[in-house]
């Protein structure tokens, strides 16, 4: 471990660096890479590239992860930094209700459904991360996730044309 290291961590960080900055997450992400690495060493193949085409692959594969993840976070603002005027409160009644009312018929989902939508809704797990978290398979992760949002917009009485960007 101590050679792949020496051979292949500049390379790994320079990449990190440019998908990720010079960021805490960053160097996580390095050393998950080398364990990966660690433990899927077994299906390195010379036959299909060098060692180096091999580490990169699945050095960029973690990184896009990593970048995808950072985009489905919202950005968060500090409280200090919030101001809600009296006139934006009451705007905001409207929007709590049809949440209130969308939490309720996810409330109502059976048990299974209502894990597959938390996952992916307020975790922003991919439907591979669902299906592995929840040992189902993908194709059951799709389609209860697609179930679920049928029901939670018939239930809001939001058509599938609105409910697209």
């Amino acid at each position: 471990m101590e050679q792949c290291l020496a051979r292949f961590a500049p390379l790994v960080w320079s990449a990190a660096r440019r998908f990720l900055g010079s960021s805490p997450e960053a160097e996580d992400t390095v050393q998950e890479i080398f364990i990966e690495l660690w433990r899927k060493a077994d299906r390195y193949e010379p036959a299909l590239g060098s060692e180096t085409t091999f580490v990169m692959t699945l050095a960029r594969r973690r990184l896009l992860d990593v970048r995808r993840r950072w985009s489905r976070r919202p950005e968060l603002t500090p409280l200090e930094e919030i101001e809600e005027p009296a006139a934006e409160a009451a705007e905001g009644s409207a929007a709590d209700d049809e949440s209130a009312q969308a939490l309720a018929v996810l409330r109502a989902l059976p048990k299974e459904q209502q894990q597959v939508l938390e996952l992916s809704l307020r975790d922003g797990c991919t439907h591979s991360e669902i299906a592995s978290q929840l040992a189902l398979p993908l194709g059951t992760v799709k389609t209860q996730l697609r179930r679920g949002l049928l029901r939670i917009r018939q239930a809001l009485g939001v058509s599938p044309a609105e409910a697209r960007p």
